[in-house]
């Protein structure tokens, strides 16, 4: 009897031991977000928002600087976490990239989906591309949250699927000018809700006016871009004092959305040349302020 009973101790002390080794390997493991960005919605709602109207043809969308914000705003939200990538979802004939998106395909830490676009420019196809990623993510365990741009009703078995596998959703949003632009039974599946008001993005739409906008010199090259960041980075030392700088460090290669956009207006101001849809060169201009930046410390 006590011999029976001391091998029941020893196993449960066994098992007690093993469990706790577990617990401890889940604790080391950090937790990892994704970003899921409906563009029909974000392009819809953040251009009646800010330019007045949904058509995609009146206003511009600075999409890598918004990009960057997003992420950088995750960054905040989900302290303690990790970045997989942030997934764009849009449509477009034939599935055959546009050039914007894919200019936004050749970001860093982005991955474009395309769904099909019909003869009325509907998105089709772009709801089971989320579903498919969400629920593929959860059930691997590659994500434990999942931020979702979006307001159709249509993304609520997405929202189902990541969730059974453990997967936390939290919907983020556009503020609306009248009344609400995201569908009301996925306001009640998420975990949480966020909305991101006319500030966040007035940096990064803009109306198009009846001239476009005409560089008075030429394309520059990004040796020439790479050259004003630093030169910027330089004179922001001086302004702004090495203390200010040097807390961006940790977020390299990232920028605060704030701090990007006031890189790449006073970027465009020495340049005389707008940098707007040009990815390459906002990489350059990137790279050059955070060679001097780094250098200095």
């Amino acid at each position: 009897m006590n011999d029976d009973l001391a091998g029941l101790n020893s196993r449960i002390d066994r098992t007690n031991e093993l469990l706790q080794r577990m617990l401890a390997e889940v604790a080391k493991t950090p937790s990892t977000h994704a970003i899921f960005v409906d563009a029909g919605y974000l392009y819809a709602a953040a251009g009646r928002l800010v330019a007045g109207t949904e058509d995609r043809r009146a206003f511009d969308l600075d999409a890598e600087g918004f990009i960057d914000a997003l992420i950088d705003r995750a960054r905040t939200i989900f302290a303690d976490s990790r970045l997989l990538r942030v997934y764009w979802y849009d449509g477009a004939r034939r599935r055959i990239h546009t050039a914007e998106q894919q200019t936004i395909a050749e970001l860093p830490d982005v991955k474009v989906r395309l769904g099909n676009l019909n003869a009325n420019n509907q998105q089709k196809g772009v709801d089971s591309l989320i579903r498919s990623d969400l629920e593929s993510l959860a059930r691997h365990r590659a994500i434990s949250d999942a931020a979702l741009l979006g307001g159709d009703e249509d993304l609520v078995p997405a929202v189902e699927a990541a969730q059974g596998y453990g997967a936390r959703v939290h919907l983020w949003g556009i503020e609306a000018p009248e009344g609400r632009n995201q569908a009301e039974p996925l306001l009640w599946e998420v975990d949480s809700r966020r909305t991101f008001e006319l500030d966040f993005f007035k940096p990064y739409v803009s109306r198009r006016t009846a001239l476009a906008y005409e560089p008075a010199t030429g394309r520059p090259t990004r040796e020439d871009v790479r050259f004003v960041g630093a030169q910027i980075a330089a004179k922001w030392l001086a302004e702004r004092g090495r203390d200010t700088l040097v807390e961006l460090l940790p977020g390299h290669p990232y920028l605060p959305g704030s701090v990007d956009q006031d890189l790449l207006v006073e970027a465009e101001g020495l340049l005389q040349y707008s940098l707007r849809g040009q990815a390459d060169l906002r990489r350059a201009l990137r790279d050059g302020f955070w060679a001097h930046l780094q250098a200095q410390y």
